[in-house]
Parts: structure tokens; C-alpha cells; sequence
């Protein structure tokens, strides 16, 4: 509900604020007098694009602040998705600055226009005799009919499933173009898996492969190196040992002379054992090295695979193959593993279906019940509006594909005239027949569902007498369960209100201004007497206004 409305330094409103109630208001005024402005500036709040020429003064900004009672109106996860805090009373302010820039706020939370926007929406619905494309729309059209069946609820539980379901039928086709695409390549993969596979990559070590291949491919170079070393320790009176030994004898004579020498002694007595440890070892590594053809030729082979491997996958070293073959692992196996997978998620599928099925025939069902319910209500009304031979017809057949709102495709088909034919509602009904009857169908609506602040603009324009108090009581009726605004020129319509406001017009030395005054009762009656006989009030204009109003 809207409770304030502020405006300050826009079109020709100086500065207004002004408080409303719940109930049927009614705003009144002169051609020209700033009704369309007032309203301008309710839409700029409310997420309408705006522009420089909305300035009065082009060097001070346009601010516009109206503030919401929310709390029946269910928008906490709006919010929340929005980070916006949730206030009960929420306040919407808007701001265009003499450079052009324009922002928005949200309980004085800067955000984008379009989040402001998609809030609007929820909080005012204005309607016009030029607004009513809303009633040719598919959705709009569902609304309607889910509102009387009472179908919300199950069409939440369907859209939840449905998304659920969609994810589902996405994975399944995910994994029919990996089979379809892995079957391409299986028998390559396949092949790559086996060559790395009977190399037994876990169990090599290619520094060891190499190292033992060189050794045994250099064998005799290496026999002949460990036997000349042998003899440079061995030979006879020049060898590394002899010489050692000697000199190990020397300074065995020299170390009683003093600490220096005998230090001397003991290193070169460390020598001597370093020097027989070496020569010990050289014997055995002489005596264990032979030839192995066999093994070398084994060796070669491995290595030589693993060469090749490394290059034709284009990585170095056992490590990378490793992962090279995991890959490989992986894709194999969705190609095996492939068809059980895909059955398991048809038999999804097929679960998810079965219970969209069922939820789908249950809101078909419970539309095709409400349809005569909202036929009857909807000529009855229309009929109260100068329109006794309008008839409808709203048709709803099952389609064998999953809708946003159920498995139906509905129709709704209108017939203006007795006898006449019927037809697609957005095709044969005119403008001025498409307000009467949306003004019938937010009437009904009304009465099922929780409705936004509703702003009827002059949608009395070209009625009169008994229809103008028909819509009237409608409206009248409409606020018993909701805000209900009415912009109108008519006197029937505005006695109807519970509260009267008129638009005005000032003119000064300083200019032209436009600006809103709740009326008293004894103002009332003066402006519905003008409204009825001109700007010369009559004292019969001043009787019918009272009569009007009793």
C-alpha cells in the first residue's frame, strides 16, 4: 500500500508531500492541471527511465520518495536475491541530477534501475485505457484462470519439479554427446591404454632403466678401467698401497718427536685403511661385472617404448605418462560405463516425468473447472458495463510438451455482439472494450489473490450515467481488498471515493506550479458541483454534488 508520496523539483511540481490512506481515493482536476505529471512522477519512482527535461530547476536535482506498507505482499526473497534490507515499511527514493545521472535506492540501499523496476511492478499496477496489452498476454491470461482455480500452489510445486526436471533432461543429453563422442575415439583410446599398460609404468623407475643400460652397455670399457685402477694401488714397489705403506713406516719412526708428527701419522694411517677399503671394493666390483645380452637387450627395449611414449604424447617422464593414462583410463571407462549411466538417468527422467504428468492433469483439471466459474463472473460484469451481449469463451487443451505453467495451451475468445462470432481476444475486442474488461477481470482477481496498489487512469473517458457508476462501484467494491486509486473527470465516479484529492495549478510572478490538496467535505462537494456544471457553480450543481455524496 502506498502510504506518502514526495516530489521535489519535477515538471512543474515545486515540492509536494502528501500522505494517503487505505481505501478508494480519488484524484480529480482541469485538463492540464498536472494529473498526467503526478502520475509521471509516481512512474519515475518506480523505475521509469527519465531524462533532464523532468527538471524544473535545471540547476538544482529532482528527488521523488514514496514510501510502502509491504508486509502482505510476500517480497522477503525478492529482497534477499537483491541484498536489500527487508523493512515492512519500505522506502523508494529516486534521484536525477542536473549532469543527467540518475540513481535509485531502495530503503537507502543504492540499485540498479531495474531492480527498482521489478520492485514497482509488485507495489502499483497502473492501468489505462492505453494499458491493456497486459490482458492479451499468455501469462496474464494464466494468472487469471489459476487465481479462481486455486492452482498457485500446485503450479509452484510443477515449476519447482520442472526445473528439477530440465536439469535432469540436460545431464541426460550431456551424457548421450559424450557417449556419442567417446564411441568415436574408443577404439584409439583404447589402443593408447593398452601400449601404457603393458609397459607397467608403476613399476619403472627411468633414472634406474638408464643408469643400469649404460652400465651394461659399457662393460668392458668399465672391466678395463676397474683393473687398471687395481693395478696403480696394487703394482709392485710403485703402487698406491706399497707407497702408502712405506710412508706410513716412515712416520710411524717420526711421531715420538713430537705431536706435529704423530698427527701426521695418524692420517696417513687413515690413508692406508681408505686405500684397502678401495682396492677391496674395486675386487668385488671386478669379480660381480659380466655381460648380460639378455638383459640388456630387455633394458633397451623398455626404454626405448618408453621414448617413444613420452614423444607420441608429447610429455617427459613416467610421472606425466601416468597422468596421460589416467585420462585415457577415464575415457574409456565412459565409453564402457556409458549405457549404464544413460539408463539410470532415463529411468530419471521417466520418474521426474511421471510426477510432472500428474501434477500437469491435476491443474488441468482444476482449470477446467474454474473456467465456467470465471466465465459466468466475467459476463455479469461486463454486462453491468454497457456490454449485455458479450460473451466468453475460454478454451484449455493438454499439448504433449512441458509449459512454464503446466501442460495446457489456453485460449481466451470473446464475442462482442449477440449471435456474433467468437474470436482470439487480442484480435476482436477494441480498446475501449479491453478496459471494461480488464477492469472485470482485476475486479474478480481481487477477490481470489492479493493484488498491489491498483492506479486506474481515466479509464472512464467515453462512458457515462449508469456504466460510470457501474465502474465506480466496482472500483469501490476493488478496495474492500486492496489500495484502489482512481485518476477520473467523471462526478459519479469520484463521489465514490473515500478520499478526494485535486490537482492544481498556481500561477505567480514566479511562474506556473502544480500541486495536490486533500479535499474537506464542503470541498468536495464544490468540485464534484464544478465537475458536474462548470466553473460556475449553480446551486442544482451544489444539490446533485450532496446527492452524489449521501
Amino acid at each position: 500500500m502506498l502510504t506518502s508520496l514526495s516530489i521535489k523539483n519535477y515538471a512543474l511540481i515545486d515540492e509536494l508531500k502528501v500522505k494517503f490512506s487505505r481505501g478508494y481515493t480519488i484524484i480529480t482536476g482541469e485538463t492540464g492541471a498536472g494529473k498526467s505529471i503526478l502520475l509521471g512522477g509516481l512512474s519515475l519512482v518506480l523505475g521509469k527511465r527519465a531524462d533532464l527535461t523532468v527538471l524544473k530547476s535545471k540547476e538544482e536535482k529532482c528527488v521523488i520518495e514514496a514510501a510502502f506498507q509491504i508486509a502482505d505482499y510476500n517480497l522477503q526473497l525478492f529482497f534477499e536475491d537483491n541484498d536489500v534490507d527487508y523493512e515492512k515499511e519500505t522506502i523508494v527514493r529516486r534521484e536525477i541530477l542536473p549532469s543527467g545521472k540518475s540513481r535509485a535506492f531502495i530503503n537507502d540501499t543504492p540499485v540498479k534501475l531495474s531492480v527498482l523496476n521489478n520492485l514497482g511492478v509488485r507495489l502499483i499496477d497502473v492501468h489505462s485505457q492505453h494499458q491493456t496489452l497486459e490482458l492479451t498476454e499468455e501469462e496474464f491470461q494464466y494468472s487469471i484462470i489459476d487465481a479462481v482455480s486455486s492452482n498457485f500452489n500446485t503450479i509452484s510445486d510443477y515449476k519447482s519439479l520442472l526445473s528439477v526436471y530440465n536439469k535432469t533432461k540436460s545431464a541426460y543429453k550431456k551424457l548421450i554427446a559424450e557417449q556419442q563422442e567417446a564411441a568415436k575415439e574408443y577404439e584409439y583410446n583404447t589402443f593408447l591404454l593398452k601400449e601404457l599398460q603393458e609397459l607397467k609404468l608403476e613399476t619403472l623407475n627411468k633414472e634406474e632403466l638408464e643408469s643400469t643400460y649404460d652400465q651394461l652397455s659399457n662393460v668392458e670399457d668399465i672391466r678395463e678401467k676397474l683393473a687398471h685402477s687395481l693395478q696403480l694401488i696394487n703394482v709392485e714397489e710403485v703402487g698406491l698401497q706399497i707407497t702408502v705403506t712405506e710412508l706410513k713406516q716412515v712416520f710411524g719412526k717420526l711421531a715420538p718427536f713430537g705431536s706435529v708428527y704423530n698427527a701426521l701419522n695418524e692420517r696417513i694411517q687413515s690413508i692406508l685403511i681408505e686405500v684397502d677399503d678401495i682396492n677391496t671394493e674395486l675386487i668385488t666390483l671386478e669379480e660381480g661385472l659380466e655381460s648380460d645380452p639378455v638383459t640388456l637387450e630387455k633394458l633397451q627395449v623398455t626404454l626405448h617404448k618408453l621414448f617413444a611414449l613420452e614423444k607420441k604424447h608429447g610429455v617427459s617422464g613416467i610421472a606425466e605418462l601416468l597422468e596421460v593414462k589416467a585420462s585415457l583410463e577415464k575415457k574409456v571407462s565412459v565409453t564402457e560405463n556409458a549405457e549404464e549411466a544413460i539408463a539410470e538417468k532415463q529411468l530419471e527422467l521417466t520418474n521426474l516425468e511421471n510426477k510432472l504428468d500428474a501434477l500437469a492433469t491435476k491443474i488441468h483439471k482444476a482449470r477446467k473447472k474454474a473456467i465456467p466459474v470465471l466465465v459466468k463472473e466475467l459476463e455479469a460484469i461486463i454486462s453491468d458495463l454497457g456490454m449485455p451481449n458479450a460473451k466468453f469463451k475460454i478454451e484449455v487443451t493438454l499439448q504433449d510438451r512441458y509449459l512454464l505453467n503446466g501442460k495446457d495451451h489456453l485460449t481466451f475468445l470473446f464475442s462482442a455482439n449477440k449471435g456474433g462470432h467468437f474470436g482470439d481476444l487480442k484480435k476482436v475486442a477494441s480498446g475501449g472494450e479491453l478496459s471494461r474488461i480488464m477492469l472485470a477481470i482485476k475486479s474478480i482477481l481481487s477477490k481470489y489473490m492479493k493484488l498491489p496498489t491498483i492506479m486506474f487512469d481515466e479509464i472512464d473517458t467515453g462512458v457515462s450515467g449508469e456504466i460510470a457508476i457501474k465502474m465506480a462501484d466496482i472500483m469501490k467494491s476493488m478496495s474492500e481488498h486492496m489500495q484502489v486509486f482512481c485518476i477520473t473527470h467523471l462526478p459519479q465516479v469520484a463521489a465514490k471515493g473515500n478520499t478526494h484529492f485535486k490537482v492544481y495549478k498556481e500561477s505567480t510572478l514566479l511562474g506556473t506550479t502544480s500541486n495536490l490538496k486533500s479535499l474537506t467535505k464542503q470541498e468536495r462537494i464544490t468540485e464534484l458541483a464544478q465537475m458536474l456544471g462548470g466553473e460556475k457553480v449553480t446551486e442544482s450543481a451544489l444539490t446533485h454534488a450532496k446527492e452524489l455524496l449521501s
